[in-house]
């Protein structure tokens, strides 16, 4: 069995550190911050939308039937605009909807569970070095004081902006690619209130920002504000009460009047910034390898990011399963770096969806259908957000069938648009027959 150290007690850590344990691996966590079950979590979004990539490892590290009485179900989005609400569901199925749970729950009951089966963790130790040819992770602890951290395999599960990784890096000829979104967000809790569907993700698109919430069991939402840096409308401009009144009055309809305290929530949570990371190697040799966020943040507009990064434990497990370590992390790559890849551009596409998309009555029109043909035709007719969300289609392969899909679509609705011109055409004909 192999010592195996994990940088990160986050959500992809914790997971990956239960998956090892259970194959007998010792397996010890660091992590730069305090536990989280001691402390709330700030400047990050409280809440996450649980899909069958994510409900899939869960079942099978044995912790889903645990963490299922803690999440809401989401049967579909809520609509709000200035002409009222409107749900629009996510599938044709009882089972193709998301869950909502908190994301400190979530977190503290995979650390609950490594520690159950052995996984040391040490919280409050920040990694400064890495040797990734022996490989020793050195970590800092809370008095300052500099440890190495022999092991057999070291993960990288640090985040977006992962030391791991930047130490990767460190004399190859690596490929680093990070682009920051130009829109911020902040949360508010919007309070329970009759008026809110419980069992949905709430929308507010706006012309200049975009709130989306997600339900609590107590009847509550925890909705994130998205709005420019910059700009019109932009947290540069909206800096005094009564500036951010007038502008959430104009662009969020019923919203103002849901969150009584919503200028001063507003005005007192501190913005957060929006990544996306790729990167390319994600291992070294059989002895470092990157997961979750270190290896592919993404914009959470598809709220895959966890999903993901649950769906690389499960393959990383399964790719360690022969117990080469450098066969299998070069396999675990190679099966996810590109559909990662897909995911980031995908994530980025559903903003404009959300933002815009969901004021287009073509849009949402188009969406309808997607939803019709999939219940008249299942097998031969699956909605691309339907593959992303309630199935674990490779994302590159779902992107590639839906486009196949839209090109048969398109040839079909150009075939019956040619039948019925020329149908047209041979009826004006016999009516000018003397």
């Amino acid at each position: 069995m192999t010592e195996v150290v994990i940088a990160g007690a986050g959500l992809a850590g914790s997971l990956a550190a239960i998956y090892l344990s259970r194959r007998g691996h010792t397996v010890r966590v660091v992590e730069r911050r305090t536990d989280p079950r001691l402390s709330t979590t700030e400047g990050r979004s409280i809440n996450l939308g649980l899909s069958q990539r994510g409900i899939k490892a869960l079942r099978e590290v044995g912790l889903l039937d645990e963490l299922w009485p803690r999440t809401t179900p989401m049967r579909g989005r809520m609509v709000h605009t200035a002409d009222g609400q409107s749900f629009h569901p996510y599938g044709t199925e009882d089972h193709q909807i998301l869950h909502s749970i908190l994301r400190d729950d979530l977190n503290a009951a995979l650390i609950d569970r490594a520690e159950a089966g052995g996984v040391r963790f040490d919280f409050e130790h920040r990694v400064v070095a890495l040797d990734k040819d022996l490989p020793v992770l050195t970590v800092t602890d809370p008095a300052g004081e500099s440890h190495e951290c022999k092991a057999g395999l070291v993960i990288g599960a640090d985040g977006a902006f992962s030391a791991v990784r930047a130490q990767l890096m460190r004399g190859e000829r690596a490929e680093f690619h990070q682009e920051f979104m130009d829109w911020g967000y902040k949360e508010i809790t919007i309070p329970a209130d009759d008026r809110t569907r419980l069992e949905a993700l709430h929308l507010w698109p706006g012309s200049t920002g975009l709130v989306v919430a997600h339900p609590n069991h107590d009847g509550t939402l925890t909705a994130t504000v998205f709005l420019p840096f910059e700009g019109p409308g932009s947290f540069a401009e909206l800096t005094t009460p009564e500036r951010v009144r007038a502008h959430c009055d104009a662009e969020f309809s019923d919203l103002p009047d849901l969150v009584p305290d919503l200028v001063e929530q507003f005005l007192s949570h501190p913005t957060g910034s929006l990544v996306t990371i790729r990167t390319s190697p994600w291992q070294h040799d059989g002895k470092v390898v990157l997961i979750g966020d270190a290896a592919h943040a993404v914009y959470p507009f598809y709220g895959q990011g966890m999903n993901a990064a649950f769906e690389d434990c499960s393959v990383l497990d399964n790719c360690l399963a022969g117990g080469d370590l450098a066969a299998g992390l070069r396999v675990f790559e190679a099966r996810r770096r590109a559909h990662t890849d897909v995911l980031a551009e995908l994530s980025k596409q559903n903003f404009l969806e959300l933002r815009d998309g969901m004021r287009s009555p073509l849009f949402l029109a188009r969406k309808k259908a997607d939803l019709v043909l999939h219940k008249l035709f299942p097998n031969r007719w699956t909605p691309l957000y339907t593959m992303i969300a309630h199935t674990t289609t490779p994302y590159g392969d779902a992107l590639a069938r839906a486009r196949r899909q839209d090109r048969a679509l398109a040839a079909g609705l150009s075939t019956v648009a040619a039948a019925a011109i020329t149908a047209l055409v041979a009826a004006r004909s016999k009516r000018q027959v003397p």
